[in-house]
């Protein structure tokens, strides 16, 4: 029984991913206009941000909207197919978890779980 369990679920993902992404592609809301210096600033301060992410995971998939209507250039790191980049999120934060936002202030470390906590955190600082 728990094998037929298993392969329902790997079926069920194997159908749900592709439809998660196009989904994603088709609604992925424009980015917020600012002058260069602006972006500038702004593509500044992303770099020392960086999302933890699966590509199907939906509350991932919220995540990275939020990033593309605010026109943030955070590095992507997946912690699905990336062993160094899984490793480096459990050594970290804890836990395998995503979506995580690590961000980097003042030689210190901080690992943001929960995709409204790091939605919330991106509108504070660039909206």
């Amino acid at each position: 029984m728990r094998i037929i369990i298993r392969y329902f679920f790997r079926t069920l993902r194997l159908i749900l991913t592709p439809i998660v992404l196009l989904i994603e592609k088709l609604t992925t809301p424009k980015g917020q206009s600012r002058s260069d210096e602006a972006q500038q600033q702004v593509d500044e301060a992303c770099k020392s941000l960086a999302l933890y992410q699966f590509a199907a995971c939906p509350f991932c998939v919220k995540v990275r909207k939020e990033i593309a209507r605010l026109n943030l250039n955070i590095e992507l790191r997946d912690a699905k197919n990336n062993e160094q980049h899984r490793q480096e999120l459990l050594d970290g934060g804890g836990r395998v978890k995503v979506p995580c936002l690590r961000i980097e202030q003042n030689d210190k470390v901080q690992w943001m779980y929960e995709s409204d906590d790091i939605n919330q955190y991106l509108q504070q600082r660039f909206a």
